[in-house]
C-alpha cells in the first residue's frame, strides 16, 4: 500500500479473466499500476480461483508482474485496486524541440530502435516522406499522431499476435494497441525516443462509449528534455490514465503471457471514479474472442 496524497483523483480499476485449461498452465500476469505512476495503490493484489501461489517479479522496464500455475479446469483471474493519480489532463508543450540523437540521454536510445512490433527499420523511409517537412519536436510528434488517428480505423477483430506496425499501415484498420505501435514506428523512425504503454482509462468527461470498456494503449515520446504522452487512438487530452506498463511495444508488456494453451471464455475491465457502482455488481464479463489483445 502507498500512501495517499491530500488531492488527485481517485479511481477504481480491476480486471477479470475467465479461463478454460485443459493442463496446468503458467501465467505471467500484468495489470497492477507501476508504483511510480500512482500518488497512491489500494489493493489486496492478484486473486485468482482456485487459490494459487503468487511470485511477484519487478521486470526489465519497472512493471510489476505476477507468476503463477492454474488449471487444469475451469479457472478465474481477478484485480481490483483503489489509486490517485494526477487529476490533470496530459500536458501539452508546443514549444518542446527534438534533440539532436548525439544530445540524446543514453537512457533513451533504447527507445529509437525497431523492435518486434514496431518496425522502424522498415517504416523509416515512410515517416520520413510524410513527416520529413514538418517542423522537428513536438509538432512532428503531432503530426504523426494526427495522421494514425485520421488514417487508421478502429476496428476490433483486425489484428492478432503476429501483427505489427508494417501490416497496420498496410491494411489501415486494428485495436487501440496497433495505432499506438504505429505510431511509435514512425517516431522511432524520425529519430525520436518513442515508447509503448498501456494501462486503465476512465471515460471522465468524455462521452461514455457504448463497447465495453477494455485496457487501452497509449505513447510516451521524447521531447525537449522530458517524456509526454500522446494518444493515437483518441487524439485529445485525457484525464485518469492509469499506468500499467512501458516497454519497447506490446510484446514487453502483454497483460497476460501463458505458456500452454488458455482459451479465454470471458473478460471485462474497469476503470471509474470512486463512488461509482462497485464493478462486482455491475454489468457481467464480457464474453468473445480477444485474442488480439493477449499475447
Amino acid at each position: 500500500m502507498i500512501d495517499a496524497p491530500t488531492s488527485g483523483r481517485r479511481l477504481r480499476v480491476g480486471c477479470e479473466f475467465l479461463h478454460d485449461l485443459e493442463w496446468p498452465v503458467t501465467f505471467v500476469l500484468q495489470v497492477e499500476p507501476r508504483r511510480d505512476a500512482v500518488h497512491s495503490l489500494t489493493s489486496a493484489g492478484v486473486e485468482t480461483w482456485p487459490p494459487a501461489a503468487m511470485h511477484e517479479y519487478t521486470d526489465l522496464y519497472g512493471n510489476t508482474c505476477q507468476r503463477f500455475v492454474l488449471g487444469p479446469g475451469s479457472v478465474r483471474i481477478r484485480y481490483e485496486a483503489e489509486v490517485v493519480v494526477d487529476s490533470g489532463v496530459d500536458e501539452i508543450d508546443e514549444t518542446a524541440m527534438q534533440a539532436a540523437v548525439a544530445d540524446l540521454p543514453d537512457s533513451t536510445l533504447h527507445f529509437t530502435l525497431a523492435s518486434r512490433y514496431c518496425e522502424s527499420d522498415r517504416l523509416g523511409n515512410t515517416a520520413w516522406q510524410l513527416f520529413g517537412d514538418v517542423a522537428p519536436g513536438w509538432r512532428r510528434v503531432q503530426a504523426v499522431v494526427d495522421w494514425v488517428h485520421n488514417n487508421i480505423t478502429f476496428r476490433h477483430g483486425t489484428s492478432g499476435p503476429s501483427t505489427g506496425a508494417v501490416d497496420i499501415y498496410l491494411q489501415r484498420a486494428g485495436v487501440c494497441r496497433d495505432f499506438a505501435q504505429l505510431a511509435v514506428t514512425f517516431l522511432r523512425g524520425l529519430n525520436v525516443p518513442a515508447r509503448y504503454c498501456f494501462g486503465y482509462l476512465p471515460d471522465i468527461d468524455v462521452p461514455i462509449a457504448d463497447e465495453p470498456m477494455d485496457f487501452v494503449a497509449w505513447l510516451e515520446a521524447y521531447v525537449g528534455d522530458r517524456w509526454y504522452t500522446f494518444d493515437p487512438r483518441n487524439n485529445t487530452p485525457r484525464t485518469g490514465r492509469v499506468l500499467i506498463g512501458r516497454g519497447r511495444d506490446a510484446l514487453d508488456i502483454a497483460m497476460m503471457t501463458h505458456y500452454g494453451a488458455a482459451p479465454l471464455r470471458a473478460m471485462r475491465v474497469v476503470a471509474e471514479p470512486i463512488g461509482a457502482l462497485p464493478w462486482s455488481s455491475a454489468s457481467p464479463a464480457v464474453v468473445g474472442d480477444f485474442s488480439g489483445d493477449l499475447q
